[in-house]
């Protein structure tokens, strides 16, 4: 095997010997309570089922951050893994260990059939572990005692020699790290926005009020950490009836307005604090957060360390007219939509309080690909069949089928992007978005813009913005209100 990877014979002679005598070392002596252990241990591993029970642990934990290392966790297993079973044991193609010395009580009740080097356990849990790891060190501190348990088990069951399991181990951790630079963790991600310092610094929160939607998925417990947090602030809860009223109330001498609640709340403080000039500090307690989360702020613990130490940054906003609002616009910090876009938030709003928001999500997907009616309107002037239209308040990354996330809050650009009408645009487009990137296919066009007009709408066509949903007829122009905003986040001065 070592000769085959280029390692002299004497040193390959000599590796190998001292790699059997620990092996033979660890099966003569008796490890006190590792033989109920170990064995279960390294059998509960197989298939990667112990991984993908913790995996789901995790994700029903309620934490973004948990849900994050539990899928980064089992993406880089899955890889390490693949390459593990298909070229790694395909390429030095290892005996078993002999297992005269291994005691009966320890050797697995079935024995594996496939070849010894690496070890594909070890692998996979190095790679769950690491993964973990890296979107959550508190995760991957817990999990880590548990992969090398797995690890160890696999020499001292007999099943691998012990440079099977550091060179699995090693390969798998590899796997994770290599998963990171195609999928950067949130913490390797730029600060974003731009530094603004003027901030006010609320050590306790005085001067701070938040406005709490009740109806938001987890904003209570948002709120009972803010108020342990930040004893002197006023915090006010509210129906989503009373949003407005209650965000116009709360800014009236304030020096920081607050808001707990999802995507859509927010998009209301935002309005309200940018009209009155005040920074806005969020605590996320909706179900996807997408501007939180985009922002940095994963919790209301990185907004509360945010706001004692001053530190913000400014972004855009975006802005459609006719809109909602007073002053006759209306605002977004996500995206904006029409066509097929609206139909989806409303269906997805519709099934959310019965199945749950992400069955909810799929059963709207499912629903609007099966549409074939295209909106019909001018986009700068020019006469369109429009399956799709979506403007996102900066640069999304990646041209995938939904957006993902924007590096950049205040780039003062649109990211627009059409789906063209025609026969089945919808799996069109999905088929497109499966095989690679969207860019080739002839139904999808992107650009980044300063301004968009969209006329001739029809009277009643649907238009979201931020999950919330409105109707609109005749001419709409979306553009932005750039840096527009100062929103507390963690490390936005530094």
């Amino acid at each position: 095997m070592l000769r085959a990877l280029g390692v002299p014979a004497a040193r390959a002679e000599w590796l190998v010997a001292k790699d059997r005598a620990i092996f033979l070392g660890v099966a003569g002596r008796h490890w006190p309570g590792a033989d109920p252990l170990l064995p279960r241990l390294s059998r509960s591993a197989n298939h990667g089922v112990l991984w993908f029970v913790a995996a789901a642990a995790m994700a029903c934990s309620g934490s973004a951050r948990a849900r994050r290392a539990a899928a980064r966790g089992v993406a880089s297993l899955a890889v390490a893994s693949a390459a593990i079973n298909t070229v790694g044991k395909r390429s030095v193609r290892r005996a078993r260990p002999v297992l005269d010395a291994v005691p009966v009580i320890r050797q697995l009740k079935r024995q594996p059939i496939t070849t010894s080097f690496p070890s594909g356990h070890s692998a996979s849990a190095a790679a769950f572990a690491t993964g973990v790891a890296l979107e959550s060190p508190v995760l991957g501190a817990v999990v880590a005692p548990v992969a090398a348990a797995v690890a160890a088990s696999r020499v001292y069951t007999g099943a691998h020699y012990p440079s099977d399991v550091l060179v699995g181990a090693a390969l798998g951790a590899g796997v994770a790290l290599a998963v990171r630079l195609l999928v950067p963790t949130r913490a390797a991600l730029p600060v974003p926005g731009r530094p603004h310092l003027d901030a006010p610094a609320l050590p306790g929160g005085r001067g701070l009020a938040v406005v709490v939607n009740r109806a938001a998925a987890s904003a209570r417990a948002a709120a009972d950490l803010v108020r342990d947090a930040l004893p002197l602030a006023e915090i006010v809860e509210c129906d989503p009836e009373g949003l407005t009223a209650a965000l116009e109330e709360a800014v009236q001498g304030c020096r920081v307005l607050g808001v707990c609640g999802g995507d859509g709340t927010v998009n209301g403080a935002a309005a309200v604090a940018a009209r009155h000039g005040v920074p806005l500090a969020v605590f996320p307690g909706g179900t996807l957060n997408h501007f939180a989360y985009d922002l940095g702020v994963e919790d209301a613990q990185d907004t509360c360390r945010a706001l004692a130490a001053g530190d913000a940054v400014r972004v855009d906003l975006g802005r459609f007219t006719p809109g909602p609002s007073s002053d006759g616009h209306g605002y977004f910090l996500n995206t904006l939509g029409l066509g097929a876009y609206p139909e989806l938030v409303r269906i997805r709003e519709h099934w959310a309080p019965r199945v749950g928001d992400w069955l909810a999500g799929v059963l709207a997907a499912l629903e609007v690909l099966r549409e074939e009616r295209p909106l019909e309107a001018c986009v700068h002037g020019r006469r369109r069949a429009v399956w799709l239209l979506f403007a996102g308040n900066c640069l999304y990354q990646r041209s995938t089928a939904a957006p993902t996330r924007r590096h950049d809050l205040a780039d003062g650009q649109l990211d627009v992007r059409v789906v063209h009408g025609g026969r089945a645009p919808g799996l069109r487009l999905l088929v497109a978005a499966l095989a690679g990137p969207l860019t080739r296919s002839p139904v999808h066009a992107a650009a980044r813009l300063l301004r968009l007009r969209v006329s001739g709408l029809a009277p009643g066509t649907l238009l979201a913005y931020d999950g919330e949903v409105t109707s609109i007829s005749g001419e709409l122009t979306v553009d932005k209100a750039a840096e527009a905003l100062t929103v507390y986040c963690p490390g936005g001065s530094r």
